[in-house]
């Protein structure tokens, strides 16, 4: 088996603004692992907030290329764990490597990766689409070029109520509400009402991480669910979060890939949450191992290849929120 890293910069159609940062490219590198005539690829991008650039996630898989290389008959759980005590520290790189590895493991197999889990897709939710923070009327005009059933909004500034009002009077689609840990406690519980009138489902992460007395506050009192993101990354903090949130996002690139993820979503539907996957504005690499476990989930956020302008890989399609799977086996993903 043949390790190969590709990294790419990837240019998105508009700015992308949360509470703490905005940007209009996204660094990504790209994992294939190559077995004979099958190829398996993973993706994870860099991420300022957690401290991971692709030089970073290149360099740590390159000190174990000798190891990722040496055996490609484990199965994916065994694989993860062996490599995870030299990866344990920067699981973006673990998470490239866990999809490469998932998506070669299935397609050596002749089957998809939902099929090899023998998961149903008769029942897959719909994806949202994000909406960045921005002036009102960019906000209105990109949901205006792209008509949606579901959008997430970022906030986390001083008109967050004003803006979804405005917002609302250009669609009737459902609104998730994203702050990035951007709120307070007293904002939190305040704009729960104010929002929960506004047609929103629930608030992604309103809060600091990892102040646990305001997560509680917040969980005992707002009339809207609250989802954990930053706060939930590792497995461990499914239990962390029980009782502080009502449901938990997790995100691929933070857990160390698919084979963490499918314990911690199994665990969090165990303790009565509601689970989720979110993105980090991967390519349709990212995205289409996204697709994957879709039955496992009560949400999804899995718009990043759509925030793109070009892609650089074709894999799963989404369709106002619908997602088609690839006939390719594995996740279904091709390099373009």
């Amino acid at each position: 088996m043949n390790l190969i890293l590709r990294p790419f910069e990837l240019k998105l159609k508009h700015t992308f603004t949360i509470s703490r940062e905005s940007y209009n490219t996204q660094p990504t590198l790209i994992v294939e692992l190559k077995d004979g005539n099958f190829s398996g690829y993973g993706e994870a991008t860099s991420n300022p907030y957690y401290g991971i650039t692709v030089q970073k996630m290149t360099n740590d898989l390159l000190n174990i290329k000798h190891l990722i290389e040496a055996d490609s008959e484990k199965t994916p759980e065994t694989f993860w764990n062996d490599i995870y005590p030299y990866l344990k520290h920067n699981m973006f790189a673990l998470c490239a490597l866990d999809l490469a590895y998932n998506d070669l493991y299935a397609r050596k197999r002749g089957q998809k990766l939902f099929e090899l889990w023998n998961y149903k897709t008769n029942n897959n939710p719909l994806t949202d689409y994000t909406i960045g923070i921005d002036t009102i009327d960019k906000m209105v005009a990109k949901m205006k070029e792209l008509p949606w059933p579901i959008y997430k909004i970022k906030l986390g500034t001083k008109e967050d109520i004003a803006i979804v009002e405005a917002l609302r009077q250009h669609t009737d689609a459902v609104f998730r509400i994203d702050a990035n840990c951007g709120w307070t406690v007293d904002e939190t519980i305040k704009n729960a009402i104010a929002l929960k009138t506004l047609g929103v489902e629930f608030l992604e992460q309103p809060l600091k991480a990892d102040d646990w007395d305001a997560h509680k506050a917040v969980f005992d009192k707002s009339v809207l669910p609250i989802v954990a993101d930053e706060s939930c990354q590792i497995e461990a903090d499914i239990d962390t979060c029980h009782n502080h949130f009502h449901g938990v996002n997790v995100k691929l690139v933070k857990c160390g890939g698919l084979t963490s993820a499918r314990r911690m979503l199994t665990k969090a539907k165990s303790l009565g949450m509601k689970t989720m996957v979110g993105c980090m504005t991967e390519s349709s690499v990212g995205i289409s191992a996204i697709a994957h476990v879709l039955p496992l989930l009560d949400y999804v956020d899995m718009d990043g290849a759509l925030l793109l302008s070009e892609d650089i890989a074709k894999g799963v399609i989404i369709k106002n929120g619908v997602v088609e799977y690839s006939h390719l086996n594995g996740t279904g993903v091709s390099l373009i």
